[in-house]
């Protein structure tokens, strides 16, 4: 079954990231895998272009299906291997609301983020503004506290779950972005509720064993959003 599933993905990538811990989570683990290096620019290579002409990462193919956006991936290893593993949509309606909102609006979370930390690569040197840096972290610090306040609710008994007593698509999607703030120095005393989510699901085993290896190797965190 997983050996007719093929993973590109690059160590550290929020995207690539969920699609490994859906896959831990369904218990479709022997599946082909490749890391590739977006600082050799290998996530442009003929090998991935021919899976994703974007030239993104990850890029999913199971059987002649191919998936290469994450969610979509996410949302696909659900629904086909429902029996498998564990269950990432749950029953309750309100549950299943919560859960998809949270995944969704994410979305905005991982765009704010993105503003902040690759302002650099993504503006030329000589049209870059510290109007439009400040103007970016401040939108990333409402945006944090907005998350934090989510979690203000999160029942003790909860297990650190986005929507609901278990595990869900919902942390499936949030919780690797989450991880990538705090790998950027997002400070966990200012933000103790996000910290604790962050803290909590660590040693979760879909988590665990597909920490970025990146990471693992160099722990060292950055500052750039120490001050958000």
């Amino acid at each position: 079954m997983a050996k007719d599933m093929t993973l590109l993905w690059g160590s550290g990538s929020p995207p690539c990231w969920r699609v490994m811990i859906a896959l831990e989570e369904k218990n479709l683990q022997g599946y082909n895998q490749k890391m590739l290096s977006f600082e050799k620019m290998e996530h442009k290579s003929e090998e991935v272009m021919k899976m994703n002409p974007r030239g993104q990462l990850p890029s999913f193919k199971h059987g002649d299906k191919v998936l290469n956006e994450s969610y979509a991936a996410c949302m696909y290893l659900e629904s086909q291997f429902k029996s498998k593993g564990n269950k990432l949509i749950p029953d309750c309606p309100a549950e299943q609301a919560k859960m998809y909102q949270r995944m969704f609006e994410a979305l905005t979370l991982n765009d704010k983020m993105a503003n902040v930390i690759y302002y650099n690569w993504k503006v030329p040197e000589g049209e870059r503004h510290d109007s439009a840096i400040k103007r970016n972290k401040e939108a990333l610090t409402a945006e944090v506290k907005l998350w934090e306040g989510y979690l203000q609710g999160t029942c003790k008994d909860s297990g650190c779950c986005l929507a609901g007593k278990n595990f869900s698509l919902a942390d499936v999607a949030v919780y690797p972005s989450i991880s990538y703030l705090f790998r950027f120095g997002l400070c966990e005393e200012r933000y103790p509720k996000l910290a604790g989510y962050y803290n909590c699901l660590k040693e979760r085993p879909s988590i665990k064993s597909t920490w970025p290896p990146t990471w693992l190797e160099n722990p060292q965190t950055q500052d750039l959003l120490k001050d958000v």
